[in-house]
């Protein structure tokens, strides 16, 4: 049995380790079988120990393709790269604790709230990975229920969650006759948000091959849109007049193109006309809620419809597999008493009058 050379083994040290095998043998191991196991045991531990920064990237790779928004992978590299990576980032994985995850979290937790919560969950996602993967053992020191809630304030305690400034519904009309006589892309895309009760994403990226005049629908794919399934949008005469305009003036595959060549609108562009109306204190997403408390107050469509015309996913499993249809022939109509209601400058009394019949 070697014990190595003469350059890196002293006489003391070979006298020790072949006192170690000596003793080894007198108990039937033999000493040579007893090193390589240990050097085995060591490769394995070597190849199984990965650090968090390296699970967190396998998580992301493993986990991307299945997320919706290509802007997911940017946003996970981003917060674990500021918050997480220089405090645990290289550490093994095995080794996270409750105090680690909380040297990332108390510094953040009250002033971004938001981001803080996020991350907390990355990280917990990222153990649980690495778990199942068996690179740790344990409890996950990132979970927050019977965890981190008994040591972090609820978000809800912490920083009230902000709604989106909406105009009151009984607003609408001024705003659209005054809106309707603003020029630009701008002008008639937000005109067509409100009127369709659309996300800014979804508009801002509509293409002429959604939209068929003949039938009045517009169907907006998957991919562009929260619920991730195909959403069809029934459009009324008010909705087809802008998109008449635009196909006038029509120069690329978008329907409301931006300044440069083949791309649409920039998303702040209708913030930027909103600045330009001197109507900074509302927000583009706000006119889904106004669209939202009309359909509760001011008609008797049901809440069903008025969700489905948002196209809100059904957060009850049960019910989303029984729900088939989309409810299209009574959003048309619920569409359509919209945009009347949008054509009327109505008296600001914000009462809940001229209820509208479903017919």
């Amino acid at each position: 049995m070697g014990l190595g050379s003469l350059n890196t083994v002293s006489l003391a040290e070979a006298r020790e380790e072949a006192e170690q095998a000596r003793r080894l043998l007198r108990h039937g191991v033999d000493p040579i079988e007893a090193r390589k196991a240990e050097r085995y045991k060591n490769q394995v531990e070597a190849a199984t120990t990965m650090s968090f920064k390296a699970c967190a990237e396998s998580y992301i790779a493993a986990h991307s393709a299945g997320w919706r928004n290509i802007k997911h992978v940017a946003q996970w590299r981003s917060t674990l790269s500021t918050y997480v990576f220089s405090v645990f980032g290289h550490l093994p994985v095995q080794s996270i604790d409750t105090g680690l995850v909380m040297q990332v979290l108390e510094p953040i937790w009250a002033t971004k709230t938001e981001t803080a919560s996020r991350i907390r969950g990355r990280v917990e996602a990222i153990l649980d990975w690495a778990a199942a993967r068996k690179f740790r053992e344990g409890e996950n020191p990132a979970r927050w229920k019977g965890h981190l809630e008994n040591l972090l304030p609820k978000r809800t305690s912490v920083r009230k969650v902000k709604h989106h400034a909406a105009l009151p519904y009984d607003q609408i009309g001024c705003f659209m006759a005054f809106l309707r006589k603003q020029e630009g892309v701008s002008a008639r895309g937000l005109e067509f948000l409100i009127l369709t009760a659309a996300r800014t994403s979804e508009v801002i990226g509509a293409k002429w091959s959604e939209v068929n005049f003949d039938d009045a629908v517009w169907v907006i794919p998957g991919d562009r849109i929260k619920g991730g399934k195909d959403h069809r949008v029934p459009l009324t005469a008010a909705s087809l007049s802008v998109l008449s305009e635009m196909k006038s003036i029509a120069q690329s595959e978008f329907v409301f193109p931006g300044w440069k060549r083949n791309r649409p609108l920039s998303n702040m562009a209708f913030l930027q006309l909103l600045k330009r109306m001197e109507r900074s204190d509302l927000t583009v997403h706000g006119f889904r809620s106004s669209f939202r408390d009309w359909t509760s107050e001011r008609t008797n469509f049901l809440r069903e419809v008025a969700e489905m015309a948002l196209a809100h996913t059904i957060p009850d499993k049960v019910e989303a597999a029984y729900r088939r249809g989309d409810l299209f022939d009574k959003r048309r109509k619920l569409m359509g008493a919209w945009a009347e209601f949008c054509a009327v400058e109505q008296p600001a009394t914000g009462l809940a009058v001229n209820v509208v019949s479903i017919g």
